[in-house]
């Protein structure tokens, strides 16, 4: 079975395609622009100071070639499942099914503090909601939009995204205001001086910048939910390139023009300790209301995450039933080719989220924000290996001179997203309540391997697809 035949059969799955390229961008920009920038910045912010522009920076080109990594392949073999399907035919079946049932953890872990902060938002005009009322309302929304029709999906996805994009542009130019002329500051400009006045640029040394990876790669997890829309994006070839490569520029602009605007306004140290220094730009602008414009904006990008989440786990997911690593029940589809069953399945674990915060709500966000990173810094490690083996095939082949969308500067550009990745963990281990996926990660992959070896492996799982890479 040659290579084309073989993506011929991988698409015969029962999706649509019905995303275009402005849904796709805002696919990838509402899964990675939520609490991550909104909360997860101040952290980040807190143990590097104004050192951690510059983590955002060395974080995003790394993140930015795992995307070209995976869009590499994707242009060429678009099919849905984005990492799973990589790791299913160019490392091991096994890795494939570690991907795709990590994101279940990942979900579950997200979804802890999002839905809670949700809540607590909701709360801010409607103080006598419960939390869970609000969470149980937005689940009901997503399942909704979800389950109708992907086309509905990529709509509400592309305006609600637009609407948190909106205000990140805005509070970048506002920001910009009193940075450069002084309006809101009595006609004096601030400058840029909070970049160096509070301890200098590294105030907590190389260790605290280093820290500082931890939060930030969390920030841009979410980017890669191009390729795992490739499945159904219409003209994928055209569509997939133009999405990661565009979208990557946005999130870049929006994490490090924001978080140049917050240092440049508000010393460091004091970023997160009296409010929100979102709320403190459109205050010094002397924009009326601005908490509740705030409160709206960031009400919107939590549907638009777990929106967005919904959408790419479910996708993994049922990319694992297809091939064998899951339940073949969960393969059914809507007559609109929607997987509805893991639909389900995702918002029931994303629901689990919201009764573990209740338990542990003081510091459920930094706990599961690190086990969110320690799965993705998992994923992204594969998509890397996985392209690397592409890549060799290609080599081998003499076919490499035909790829649509070659990443660049490889393979040191893979190197280089791999070292940084590492950073990433060694980070991790120096900072209690970031180092529980080191524990968390080793026990739930040997897990996975034990339920691999006992339910899958004796199985023929897609011989058609696996026998093509395998040989």
């Amino acid at each position: 079975m040659d290579q084309k035949t073989n993506v011929k059969a991988l698409e015969k799955e029962g999706l649509k395609r019905g995303l275009k390229t402005r849904h796709l961008r805002m696919i990838a920009i509402g899964g990675a622009i939520g609490t991550g920038l909104f909360y997860g910045s101040a952290g980040a912010i807190t143990a590097a100071g104004p050192s951690s522009i510059l983590a955002y920076i060395i974080v995003g080109i790394a993140i930015y070639f795992i995307c070209r990594a995976i869009g590499e392949v994707t242009v060429e073999e678009p099919v849905s499942g984005g990492p799973v399907s990589l790791a299913d035919r160019y490392l091991h079946p096994f890795w494939a099914f570690l991907i795709g049932w990590t994101t279940l953890l990942g979900g579950a872990a997200g979804s802890a503090a999002t839905y809670n902060a949700l809540g607590r938002y909701v709360q801010f005009w409607f103080p006598n909601v419960p939390i869970w009322v609000s969470a149980a309302c937005v689940v009901a929304l997503i399942f909704i939009v979800n389950i109708v029709a992907v086309k509905l999906y990529g709509e509400m996805e592309y305006w609600i995204a637009g609407i948190k994009a909106t205000a990140i542009i805005l509070l970048i130019i506002l920001g910009l205001l009193p940075i450069l002329f002084g309006i809101g500051n009595h006609g004096d400009p601030v400058g840029f001086g909070n970049l160096v006045n509070h301890g200098g640029f590294f105030p907590n040394g190389i260790s605290g910048f280093i820290l500082a990876f931890v939060m930030v790669a969390f920030a841009y997890g979410g980017t890669d939910n191009v390729a795992v829309a490739a499945g159904e994006a219409e003209n994928p070839e055209k569509t997939i390139s133009s999405a990661i490569t565009g979208v990557f520029w946005r999130i870049a602009i929006f994490y490090v023009g924001a978080v140049v605007v917050l240092i440049a306004l508000n010393p460091w140290n004091k970023i997160g300790q009296e409010g929100s220094p979102f709320v403190q730009v459109f205050d010094m602008i002397g924009i009326p209301a601005a908490a509740h414009i705030l409160n709206f904006v960031v009400i919107t990008a939590v549907i638009s995450a777990m929106n967005s989440s919904v959408y790419t786990y479910s996708r993994k997911i049922y990319r694992m039933c297809v091939t064998g690593n899951g339940p073949n029940f969960m393969t059914k589809v809507s007559k609109n080719g929607i997987p509805w069953l893991i639909i389900i399945l995702v918002l029931g674990v994303q629901l689990f989220g919201v009764v573990v915060n209740y338990i542990m709500p003081a510091t459920a966000f930094v706990y599961f924000a690190s086990i969110v990173t320690g799965t993705l810094i998992l994923v992204w490690v594969l998509i890397l290996l996985s392209q690397l083996k592409f890549r060799k095939i290609k080599i081998s082949n003499n076919e490499v001179k035909d790829l649509k969308y070659k990443m660049p500067f490889w393979p040191y550009s893979s190197y280089f997203s791999l070292l940084i990745l590492a950073i990433v963990v060694i980070a991790m281990a120096f900072d209690e309540k970031t180092r529980i996926p080191l524990i968390v990660m080793p026990i739930w992959t040997l897990v996975l391997f034990i339920c691999y070896k006992v339910f899958i492996a004796k199985k023929k799982v897609n011989a058609s697809v696996i026998e093509d890479h395998s040989a």
